[in-house]
């Protein structure tokens, strides 16, 4: 469905400032793309649960207007994720650099790892 795709620098959002951004009081949409069983062992609050398999039947759960966040565990999937919601008219896409095991390592240390 999504194809190889390389990464791109302009898609790229930090752990750091995620993190800044939402202690910011910024109204961001967060999509963890992981499967189910990631999913239950750890995530973002707030985040919108939409596995990468869903997404194109899904996207109407998801506000254009809005900065979108995506993520999942080291940030292939979601980087993927990003490339087509690109494709399907979302302007303000940015990938969750490294997944949720970077934000583990660089922002909530408490999170678990797998």
């Amino acid at each position: 469905m999504f194809g190889f795709l390389s990464g791109r620098k302009d898609l790229e959002l930090h752990p750091t400032e995620l993190k800044s951004r939402l202690d910011n009081g910024e109204d961001l949409v967060i999509i963890d793309v992981r499967e189910n069983w990631e999913h239950s062992r750890v995530k973002l609050p707030d985040a919108l649960h939409i596995p990468l398999a869903e997404l194109p039947r899904k996207l109407s759960e998801i506000d254009k207007e809005k900065d979108v966040v995506v993520y999942c565990h080291h940030g292939a999937r979601s980087l993927q994720a990003c490339h087509f919601l690109k494709k399907m008219g979302f302007e303000r896409v940015k990938n969750l650099t490294g997944g949720i095991d970077a934000y583990a390592l660089h922002v909530d240390r408490s999170l678990p790892r797998y």
